[in-house]
């Protein structure tokens, strides 16, 4: 069975498949929810047959980058730095956007999983770090900046797709 029918078919079991995507740089390329509500990519981009990347991205809410404006540089950059030694400390890949303010505004989290790694278990453990993650980046900004009155996952302007 090729790579992608295998992966296919374990989203499928699991319940995490969402839906194909339609991606010109992918050779296939799929939006799972994990957990419910909360989606995330396995992607396989063109030229890489023996890789997929497993990824979130995420939006920061408005509410939440008002609470940022109104902190001070030095919480900022504290905060910043706990985000990136957090998320080094996962081992995972990431991307973290800020404004000219230093606010965040985006944050990407990525690993990769070679076709010789490549099992169900791999698959599956992948995708819940990578969601751990996304808790922690969630958690620092209620940490240091306070919660709004909606969760993350009910703010109808969060992107999680990384290719949208």
């Amino acid at each position: 069975m090729s790579m992608e029918q295998n992966i296919q078919n374990w989203l499928i079991e699991e319940g995490l498949l969402k839906e194909k995507a339609n991606d010109p740089n992918a050779n296939f390329h799929y939006v799972i929810n994990y957990p419910d509500k909360n989606n995330m990519d396995v992607v396989q981009p063109k030229g890489k047959n023996d890789l997929i990347i497993i990824g979130c991205g995420t939006q920061v809410s408005s509410e939440h980058i008002q609470l940022m404006n109104e902190s001070s540089k030095s919480e900022k950059e504290e905060f910043l730095w706990e985000l990136r030694f957090g998320l080094n400390n996962l081992l995972l890949d990431f991307q973290i956007n800020v404004d000219t303010n230093n606010n965040l505004n985006q944050f990407i989290i990525t690993d990769n999983i070679f076709e010789d790694g490549l099992t169900k278990n791999s698959l599956i453990k992948t995708i819940n770090k990578i969601f751990k993650a996304k808790l922690l980046c969630i958690w620092l900004i209620e940490k240091y900046f306070g919660s709004t009155t909606k969760s993350n996952f009910d703010i109808p302007e969060i992107n999680d797709s990384m290719f949208v």
